[in-house]
């Protein structure tokens, strides 16, 4: 045998078999988180009877062992945007790692970047140059540094309620106290009402403020500002020398019914963009944050300054040719135009409900991301069984319509945000009509059996005792 040959054929003492690992300890995935990483998440799972073994999962569908099929309204936070193990990025991954590319030698210029930042520019007419990372907090890192050197200015404004990540910049401009508490001291920032151009203006009068980050459409409880206000917002920012950072983590490459969710107002073009999740195809982690050309040549001034923001998995050929494969299936497929027919639809429908059932006080969003509230009732029993789960815990029922969703009807939900009775709907952005009809029905029968009394409150009882013990 000659070296090359011995070289090119795996060792069979030293052989990697991922699928015998899984076969061998697979089983044991409750138990490895619980001793090894973050031990709460499967006790909540345990809790809330969300501890499902999913074998595989293809397109808006997970499958457990049993074949039973789960409908997945949730899209990972947003992530499979395209829905899981699309063929056209799987191919695109397949490609990319049998080309053996010279990737990430740092001293050389890669075709795929390129490529990738002239499809995004493409959808963003105003702007001019992206810069690659690999998360969304990573592009809200960005943005924030950005803004600050090119302005001088130390602070960045935010909207109550907002979600920019988790790191310590994002967080310091993270509406959520949850999140917040205890890890101070944070960046110079300061919160306004979403939609308050007066709070918006007398932060600005101080001088100091180097940007408004702001998501077209919150995430957190599905919550976007009266119509203008963003306009307007970019208007007064401009005129006091500050810049709009626009986070479309979410929002962006389709979900809203356009390509981003501010193109849903005439008129505003961010400074600075932030995009992710659906961006990496579900596969291998990818953010961007595009901006206009003089913030990047500001900040990239000099030779010198030729990595002053970099990244060390940044613009990785993988993340770059699943980006390249996601923009191709959007235009191919016409996927913003399905979200417009397929949210409107879905939408319509669920709206529709809100004079058959007490507890249902609004629909809202924009193409498929889609918030349900609830509210008080008006009939006095169960008025009594509203307060009692009121009084354990805001966002009780809301819970107590996801499990049941989950539970009898095989579709994964999610609660919107700590202490809120929304339900958020951010499906794959390749569903249909069947899709539509499976969650209307499910959600339809949920719904009757709060308002009759039934298996529902069993369960919200749980959840009472459960919240009072945590306290």
């Amino acid at each position: 045998m000659t070296t090359a040959e011995s070289a090119s054929e795996p060792s069979q003492a030293g052989e990697f078999d991922l699928g015998k690992l899984l076969a061998e300890r697979g089983a044991e995935r409750y138990e490895l988180h619980t001793g090894h990483l973050n031990h709460q998440l499967p006790r909540m799972l345990h809790t809330i009877g969300f501890d499902k073994v999913y074998e595989r999962a293809e397109g808006a569908y997970f499958w457990d062992a049993d074949g039973n099929d789960y409908l997945d309204m949730l899209a990972g936070f947003g992530v499979m945007g395209l829905g899981r193990h699309h063929p056209v990025v799987r191919k695109a991954l397949h490609d990319v790692l049998d080309a053996g590319l010279a990737d990430l030698t740092r001293f050389d210029c890669q075709p795929l970047p390129g490529l990738l930042a002239e499809k995004l520019l493409a959808h963003s007419p105003h702007l001019d140059r992206v810069f690659f990372g690999n998360s969304g907090t990573e592009a809200v890192e960005g943005a924030l540094k950005f803004a600050r050197f090119v302005t001088g200015r130390p602070r960045v404004l935010y909207c109550a309620h907002a979600f920019h990540g988790l790191t310590t910049g994002s967080l310091s401009v993270n509406g959520e106290s949850g999140f917040r508490d205890g890890f101070a001291p944070l960046l110079p920032d300061t919160a306004v009402p979403l939609g308050d151009l007066d709070a918006l203006e007398r932060e600005l009068r101080k001088g100091d403020v180097a940007a408004l980050i702001v998501e077209p459409i919150q995430g957190k409880g599905v919550l976007e500002g009266p119509p203008g206000w963003l306009r307007a917002a970019q208007e007064l920012l401009h005129r006091h020398k500050a810049l709009l950072i626009a986070d479309e983590v979410q929002t962006g490459l389709g979900r809203t019914g356009d390509f981003y969710a501010y193109q849903h107002e005439d008129g505003v073009e961010p400074d600075l963009v932030c995009v992710a999740k659906a961006l990496s195809g579900g596969y291998v982690p990818v953010g961007a944050t595009i901006g206009k050309d003089w913030i990047f040549k500001k900040v990239y001034s000099s030779m010198d300054r030729v990595l002053v923001h970099s990244a060390s998995f940044g613009s990785n050929a993988q993340a770059m040719a699943a980006g390249l494969a996601v923009l191709s299936v959007m235009e191919n497929e016409q996927i913003v135009a399905n979200v417009r027919a397929t949210g409107e639809q879905l939408r319509s429908r669920l709206a529709a409900l809100t004079d058959q059932y007490e507890m249902l006080a609004e629909v809202r969003g924009r193409g498929l991301m889609i918030g349900i509230e609830f509210g008080r009732p008006r009939s006095l029993k169960l008025r009594s069984r509203w307060a009692m789960l009121q009084a354990a815990r805001k966002g009780l029922f809301a819970q107590m319509v996801v499990v049941p969703l989950l539970q009898r009807h095989r579709i994964l939900t999610q609660v919107s945000g700590d202490h809120m009775e929304v339900i958020k709907l951010i499906p794959p952005l390749i569903i249909g009509e069947r899709e539509v009809d499976r969650f209307v029905d499910a959600f339809t029968a949920v719904m009757d059996d709060a308002h009759n009394g039934g298996l529902v409150w069993d369960f919200g009882k749980t959840l009472v005792k459960q919240a009072v013990a945590n306290r």
